[in-house]
């Protein structure tokens, strides 16, 4: 008889030829071969100086080049010849921040696939002791021992520079003052009174130059210690919260009234209610807000268990990028991540404490996935094992489930991983040891091979075998996924909201009395509540509270710096308002002291940062930004900023004599790639995807005189709405200056007239209601 591995291989073979390789939308990223990035300035351990260092490399086929330093920090270098698809890239580090090893990867996107492409990593070593960090450790009581009475918290700090204070904190309270004793710090607390608890100790020190370093937590029991048992409950409906809401809900009061609406209407679009919150708790825009101000969290958590929802803590991995913290030498940020929840609800009151953490660090992302199969496996099994120590340690009921893709247990990437004295799936052995799991099982349709019952089956059976009820939450996607290497069968942003609830149905109907099975997750709070019915004059979006209230000024005014000889980054303070702020618009002009309108509009961001790209180089462009609230109120306009691009030799190309089509069958757009100055045709590679109700990525070059024409796929809808988004244009010699683009249409609908039931559906009487941008598009 086969075994369960060996059937499952053979029915995942059978279902790849089957669906021609669609059975792996969300697949671990396929490098092209053409597509290289390298780092060649330095060599791995080079000794550098204190100052700027120039950091260079090459590429072929990839854009989009930014580098990756010691996994905390994400910048962009600069590109040479990048409109010929090969040239080399750089960026002046300024090392007089650093001390000690620096590692550094050079990350691009690849211009066919539109995956992840890196270079081989490099750690470059500076000796620089005035920004060393102290290292700090806990040395006594030991992490996990038992303690009573008067304890002697010891502490050991390792630095280049005189050491200024010692703190110790215990459950999150004030931090206090340890006593030096010969070589290390003491500081002494009394854990009478506090009864059978486990307790958080943590330290930290800080140098004559104001460098602070913090220990890892130690956790150690008073008494029996905290013993609670892991509970693992239904979470259907979940929903993931990103930070840009989440921050918004913790700090903005007014926004848990739009959340809540909005989770608890289930007749809009006869769907389930939402019970359970997967909140982001990472950093945002320089706050860490577990650290900083978690009172903030604790009235949130507390506001959502009155209102019958369960809350989660989503949390990656303390990396910049979530699935760095993959490899080895990155874990401890991890574990941090994992500290912070579970020190989080040491501290607070029970009405307070999350009801468990969502993992969501996706190593499969990283190239290496599939090249260093099987280390980069293990070294994430190894991660989560470490992350599930802690909670393990502290004894605390805060169920862990990762986010996991739906083909760990089908693809050969993820077959016979061995950990632990076994040959598994990767999701058997992540199944092992989490309390749950959420499955991206990110497809468009429930039923057939590819759907999502079959793609969740596997774990679903693995884990009514191995016991574990209530462990297989099943997530699926609603976000436009444009700009990523996946196709538009992941998500239901194209067919709308009733067709999916229609499928989610189906879903309920295969799982919904199987002790395994733990609900349905939808990805992501700002993406569902834009996901229309349907897309076309028919459409019907949920609609917020009423309020004719408007944001609040902003609490700074924006900053503009240039980056680049076309783009300028803005940052700005957070608005406030009794609802929702639902965005930040950006008005630009080249005229200081303008007045806002929609003419100088130049885009929108949901956060507290803004990229402009596409402008000329050495021109001052001036900005102001307004806050704008869910039912469109506007706030205040900010003050103003200026930023001057930088030089470059590139000639600015734009698009003309854009036109969009809908025939009767498909979308047609058509276009020119222009000289700016001139308006003659420039011969260019275009990129692009159709919107709306149509997903189709499109590559390909210009004719001769620079007129581009593409079509979706077949589009044989009663009717409906869809466009296109030019996303990437390239020609020898030029770049892009996308905010000169004439203001165009971006999409057209359609109603044709009613045919008979059994009539297939005809162009007759399709009728084009376009719908005008009145500002310049942005990307």
């Amino acid at each position: 008889m086969q075994s369960r591995k060996a059937k499952r291989l053979w029915m995942f073979a059978v279902i790849l030829i089957l669906t021609l390789v669609l059975v792996h939308p969300l697949h671990p990223p396929q490098v092209s071969a053409a597509a290289e990035l390298t780092i060649d300035s330095h060599s791995d351990g080079q000794q550098v100086p204190v100052g700027k260092v120039r950091i260079s490399g090459s590429f072929t086929h990839v854009h989009d080049i930014q580098l990756v330093i010691n996994g905390s920090k994400l910048i962009s270098a600069r590109m040479e010849n990048a409109d010929q698809g090969t040239g080399t890239w750089y960026y002046d580090l300024d090392t007089s921040r650093y001390d000690g090893e620096i590692d550094i990867t050079a990350k691009g996107i690849d211009a066919d696939t539109r995956g992840g492409v890196l270079s081989d990593p490099i750690r470059l070593v500076v000796d620089n002791p005035p920004v060393n960090i102290p290292t700090v450790n806990i040395t006594d009581p030991a992490d996990g021992s038992k303690v009573k009475k008067k304890v002697k918290v010891n502490v050991s700090v390792n630095a280049k520079n005189p050491i200024k204070e010692v703190q110790v904190r215990v459950n999150g309270g004030a931090w206090h003052a340890a006593a030096r004793k010969n070589s290390q710090y003491v500081y002494e607390w009394e854990s009478s009174g506090i009864g059978d608890k486990t307790c958080s100790l943590e330290a930290k020190a800080m140098d004559s130059r104001g460098n602070v370093g913090k220990s890892m937590t130690t956790y150690v029991k008073v008494g029996a210690g905290t013993k609670e048992a892991i509970t693992v409950k239904s979470q259907d409906r979940a929903m993931w919260i990103w930070e840009n809401a989440s921050y918004n809900l913790f700090l903005n009061p007014g926004s848990r009234t739009v959340l809540d609406a909005m989770a608890k209407d289930t007749a809009t679009f006869d769907s389930d209610p939402i019970t359970t919150l997967y909140v982001g708790v990472d950093k945002l825009d320089g706050m860490n807000i577990l650290e900083e101000d978690p009172d903030k969290v604790r009235d949130f958590v507390s506001w959502a268990h009155g209102k019958g929802y369960q809350v989660q803590a989503t949390i990656a991995g303390g990396t910049v990028i979530p699935y760095w913290a993959t490899y080895p030498r990155y874990h401890g940020a991890a574990v941090r991540e994992m500290e912070k929840v579970i020190n989080y609800n040491i501290a607070s009151a029970p009405d307070e404490r999350f009801d468990g953490v969502n993992v969501d660090i996706e190593p499969y992302i990283l190239p290496d996935f599939k090249t260093k199969k099987p280390h980069i496996q293990t070294a994430y099994l190894d991660l989560l094992e470490k992350m599930i120590q802690r909670r393990d340690t502290a004894g605390y009921n805060i169920p862990f489930g990762p986010a996991i893709p739906r083909w760990y247990d089908s693809s050969e990437n993820a077959a016979d991983i061995p950990w632990r004295g076994e040959e598994k799936w990767l999701s058997e052995h992540i199944q092992d040891i989490s309390d749950y799991i959420a499955i991206m099982d990110y497809r468009d349709q429930a039923e057939g091979p590819a759907g999502i019952i079959a793609q969740a089956q596997g774990e679903i059976d693995y884990a009514k075998k191995i016991g574990k009820p209530r462990s297989v939450v099943i997530g699926v996607e609603t976000k436009d996924i444009a700009d990523g290497s996946d196709p538009e069968t992941i998500t239901f942003r194209e067919e709308g909201r009733t067709y999916m609830e229609r499928e989610l149905d189906k879903v309920y109907t295969a799982f919904g009395n199987n002790p395994a099975f733990a609900g349905i997750a939808m990805h992501h709070y700002d993406s569902i509540r834009d996901l229309p019915s349907v897309w076309g004059p028919n459409m019907r979006k949920w609609e917020p509270p009423a309020d004719t209230t408007p944001p609040s000024a902003l609490s700074s005014n924006p900053v503009a710096e240039a980056s680049t000889y076309e783009r300028i980054n803005l940052r700005y303070g957070r608005a406030f308002d009794n609802t929702e702020v639902e965005e930040y618009w950006i008005y630009r002009s080249t005229t200081p002291g303008f007045t806002p309108g929609p003419s100088n509009l130049a885009g929108t961001s949901r956060g507290l940062s803004y990229s402009d790209h596409g402008l000329l180089p050495d021109t001052t462009y001036y900005y102001k930004v307004a806050a704008v609230d869910v039912k469109g109120n506007r706030g205040p306009v900010s003050g103003e900023t200026s930023a001057t691009t930088h030089h470059t030799t590139l000639k600015p190309m734009i698009i003309r004599d854009w036109k969009i089509h809908y025939d009767g069958t498909k979308m047609t757009v058509s276009m020119k790639v222009a000289d700016r100055e001139t308006g003659q045709g420039v011969p260019a590679a275009v990129a692009g995807r159709f919107t709306y109700m149509s997903g189709k990525y499109i590559q390909q070059p210009t004719a001769a005189d620079g007129t581009w024409t593409a079509a979706s796929q077949a589009l044989p809808y009663q009717a409906g709405e869809a466009g296109f988004e030019p996303r990437r244009i390239t020609a020898d010699g030029y770049y892009w200056a996308a905010a000169y683009d004439p203001p165009r249409i971006r999409s057209a609908t359609w109603m044709k007239k009613s045919p008979s039931p059994k009539m297939p559906m005809s162009a007759a009487g399709a009728m084009q209601i376009p719908i005008m941008v009145s500002a310049p598009c942005w990307r």
